[in-house]
């Protein structure tokens, strides 16, 4: 009894330790703004929720834009959009009764007609309103998507020039301004977009204002006669690692803050990407790219003050109560379970599964909230979390109670254990098994915009190698399900692990918890149930 209480104390402890480490606000550099000034430029989309660009149905309320152009008026001068349908055509008329200046996207693609349609429209809303609209953007990163041919696009840019009383200019990532430099003859001005994060050699957020300072340098000597100005920078708060770039909430406003510094230093103008969260994003380029916005899709609030620290778990508090009660849930099942004779290095294997549980699963609850897309999604996302709630107490209580884990081919059969702790620690292995195989298989063969389900993972794998260790394997051949799932899931890890660089911690760890589930299954034994 003294022996669980004192374990239990240890990892309520640790547990409470741990999150207060992870919660810990990061110190911000000194503000990039003085009070009361403004941002040169934001840009803006008006979707939330379910509106997404990619339902043609949509149509968005005048009343929705004046509510989110009211609320950046006290952030920035201006707003980018990127087309003039759906109606983001009223942003101009909105944005002037606010104080506001717009910079007028037209969506070019490969649809002519459509192109058309978005050409006329933008020369209409630049010359009603000419106070309003500081230029107008010619298509966005359309020959990055290889929708139009750099003839083709030099030919509109000069036929809106013609039309309108406004700058003019092309928005791309900076390498195709300088793969097509004719461009620059139809341009009154160079547009670029430096997003660190996407470069090919993902740039890590401590370096990405020197990062955006050297790319534009750079651009400014291949373009020695025209201003650049950067039409798109910023980071993202949540989403997976790419390499050494990680998003979180701290480095957003880390590196938005610090490409602010630059941009004063060397009187450069800067648009931010972006206003406010795009849900619908996510569908194209998974978590990540729904959480760009410096302002909350849902609360519509900032995420962060300038200069002001910020912390990547402001929820920490409550996420450490909820682990303090999880590890006692833990130990509960295991004192409920415990044997005669239950030895004390069980008890210290409880107090592992408790506390690394403890810490994981807020962790899990938090990251299943954001990466949770679709119904496909959700239901992934729910069936690891599951996991890593009761894969802790389940496996606690087998080990107190000197129970082997059942073969793949025991619980499958139609003869199941009488034991409910044995069945349900079987079922939990092959879920476990199962599902870290489509993790696993996932991250290797279409990895781009995959999260790293690293918390809800080792919060189920870790138990079961816990069990392995301290309990004795039992006799009898491996199961060839188990072999082939051990072999498949350290290939993978090895892959994963070479592909997406040792740079990348949440890579890294996956694996790790892919590897421990490989050696646990790889020890299984003949157990019988």
């Amino acid at each position: 009894m003294r022996l669980a209480i004192g374990l239990f104390t240890l990892s309520a402890a640790a547990i409470v330790a741990a999150w207060s480490w992870l919660g810990q606000p990061v110190e911000m550099p000194q503000a990039p703004l003085a009070r009361g000034e403004k941002l040169y430029c934001v840009s803006y989309a008006p979707f939330r929720g379910q509106q997404s660009p990619l339902d043609t149905s949509t149509l968005i309320e005048a009343w929705q834009i004046d509510e989110d152009l009211a609320r950046l008026a006290g952030l920035t001068d201006c707003v980018r959009t990127y087309s003039t349908d759906y109606g983001i055509e009223r942003v101009p008329e909105i944005a002037q009764r606010h104080g506001l200046k717009v910079i007028q996207g037209l969506w070019l693609s490969s649809d002519p007609n459509k192109n058309r349609t978005q050409i006329e429209s933008a020369i209409a809303l630049a010359n009603k309103y000419p106070t309003v609209i500081r230029a107008v953007i010619v298509g966005n990163e359309v020959l990055l998507r290889g929708e139009m041919a750099a003839g083709d696009l030099g030919n509109i840019m000069r036929e809106v020039k013609s039309r309108v009383r406004v700058p003019v200019t092309y928005a791309d990532v900076w390498e195709f301004w300088l793969r097509n430099p004719q461009l620059q003859e139809s341009a009154d001005f160079i547009t670029i977009h430096i997003l660190p994060y996407w470069e090919d050699f993902p740039i890590p957020a401590r370096n990405a204002g020197a990062h955006v300072e050297s790319i534009r340098r750079r651009v400014a000597a291949a373009f020695p006669n025209k201003e650049i100005i950067i039409g798109e920078v910023g980071w993202p708060s949540e989403g997976r690692m790419r390499e050494g770039a990680l998003p979180s909430p701290a480095n957003q406003a880390r590196v938005v803050q610090d490409v602010l510094s630059y941009a004063k230093r060397a009187n450069t103008r800067v648009n931010l990407i972006e206003a406010f969260d795009q849900p619908w994003k996510r569908w194209l380029e998974g978590t990540v790219g729904g959480h760009w916005g410096f302002l909350d899709a849902r609360t519509r609030q900032f995420k962060f003050g300038w200069g002001e620290a910020v912390s990547n778990h402001p929820l920490w508090r409550w996420q450490a109560a909820g682990g303090v009660i999880f590890a006692a849930l833990v130990f509960g099942a295991a004192w409920a379970a415990r044997g005669r004779d239950t030895q004390s290095r069980a008890w210290i294997g409880v107090a592992v599964i408790g506390a690394a549980g403890g810490v994981l699963i807020g962790w899990t609850i938090e990251n299943a909230a954001v990466e949770g897309l679709g119904v496909g999604g959700w239901m992934r996302s729910a069936i690891l979390a599951g996991l890593a709630l009761c894969a802790p107490p389940v496996v606690a209580a087998a080990l107190t109670a000197g129970l082997q884990v059942p073969r793949f081919s025991i619980i499958l059969n139609r003869s199941r254990p009488d034991n409910r702790l044995v069945l349900a620690l079987g079922v939990v292995f092959i879920m476990l098994a199962a599902m870290a195989i489509q993790v696993a298989l996932g991250l290797a063969f279409d990895p781009r915009y995959r999260d790293f389900p690293f918390a809800p993972l080792t919060a189920a794998a870790l138990p079961f190698l816990v069990h392995s260790l301290l309990t004795p394997r039992a006799s009898g051949h491996r199961g060839a399900a188990e072999v082939a799932s051990a072999g498949l899931l350290a290939i993978a890890a090895v892959y994963i692990v070479f592909n997406e660089s040792i740079a990348n911690w949440q890579s890294l760890w996956l694996c790790a918890a892919l590897a421990a589930l490989a050696f646990t299954l790889a020890r299984a034994g003949g157990a019988q149930g």
